[in-house]
């Protein structure tokens, strides 16, 4: 039986760093959640408070009922942890790191091999390569293993597809998808927006802040703003001239096209006004469409919108 966890009003400081204000927060059972977010956002923070490998300042944090603070060992025995930086003993192979895991929860790769086999299965043609000689995504695949190998009822990933190829992107959240159907609670964090439709529910992190917790088609759906996409011949001088012309709106470059979120009401007065101010500044081939937003988009709403309150 997977765990749920609970969070109330957590926080964490670094001197004069928040890292953490006062997080309240409810993880279901069995429940693929993530945390999406920039660096500096606190997601590392609170995992490694959720691992009990930090103190929080204030607050309480529960695993399946259990005090990060003063449960510490049982919540160990009960956890998988893959850190964001990569830290298996590079001068041991594959198969020698894997059972130094093991031995660590009094258990053994024989043992709990039905519970690995997806993931390890891909790399047991190398087990007996080291560690320092695989590459990004085999090491990825590697930590997940070890990870898994006392049978944990809770996995915490702290960004564990940073700077790995997109099909070993893709590989990972697969067996992230088979890892729930073995009844496993998973906490994953990313600062890879579109990787936020793949969970069941993200929480969008920012300056130790929660800006919004709900599933990821919500959090789009509960989008304020009309939003648009402006693209033209000339997209050096675009965003600057965009942000003079209407100095409330959110303008960015979002891949060949600047989005524009604005608040203004008519959408055909809005796209109409706008041509015409394009073309007055010299701007030739100007293509201006509604667009649906994603969740960067939806990021970078609720980021403007809390720097304004």
């Amino acid at each position: 039986m997977s765990i749920n966890i609970n969070i109330q009003n957590l926080s964490k400081s670094f001197g004069e760093t928040i890292a953490l204000k006062e997080i309240s927060l409810d993880i279901k059972p069995n429940e693929l959640f993530g945390f999406i977010g920039p660096d500096g956002s606190g997601k590392t923070t609170l995992f490694r408070i959720l691992t009990s490998l930090l103190l929080p300042d204030s607050g309480t944090a529960t695993v399946d009922g259990l005090d990060a603070v003063t449960d510490y060992k049982k919540i160990r025995k009960l956890t998988g942890y893959m850190p964001g930086r990569f830290s298996l003993y590079s001068d041991l192979s594959v198969e020698e790191n894997l059972n130094f895991y093991a031995s660590i929860f009094n258990t053994s790769l024989e043992e709990n091999y039905d519970l690995i086999k997806d993931i390890y299965s891909r790399i047991e043609p190398f087990k007996k390569r080291r560690v320092s000689a695989l590459s990004g995504g085999m090491k990825q695949k590697l930590a997940l293993s070890c990870a898994l190998i006392h049978k944990p009822k809770l996995l915490i990933l702290d960004e564990p597809t940073t700077g790995v190829d997109a099909v070993s992107r893709k590989e990972f959240w697969e067996l992230l998808k088979n890892m729930q159907e073995k009844n496993i609670t998973i906490l994953v964090s990313t600062p890879y927006m579109d990787e936020a439709s793949l969970c069941d529910r993200i929480a969008l992190m920012q300056n130790g802040n929660m800006l919004a917790v709900n599933r990821p088609q919500q959090i789009i759906d509960q989008y304020e703003r009309q939003l648009f996409e402006v693209k033209t011949e000339n997209m050096h001088p675009l965003v600057s001239d965009l942000e003079k012309y209407n100095r409330e709106a959110l303008v960015y470059r979002f891949g060949e096209y600047v989005h524009v979120s604005t608040y203004n009401g008519d959408e055909r007065e809005y796209v109409f006004a706008l041509q015409g101010y394009l073309t007055g500044k010299g701007y030739d081939q100007v293509i201006i469409q509604k667009k649906i937003p994603v969740i960067e988009d939806c990021f970078l709403a609720l980021m403007d919108k809390s720097q304004t309150l």
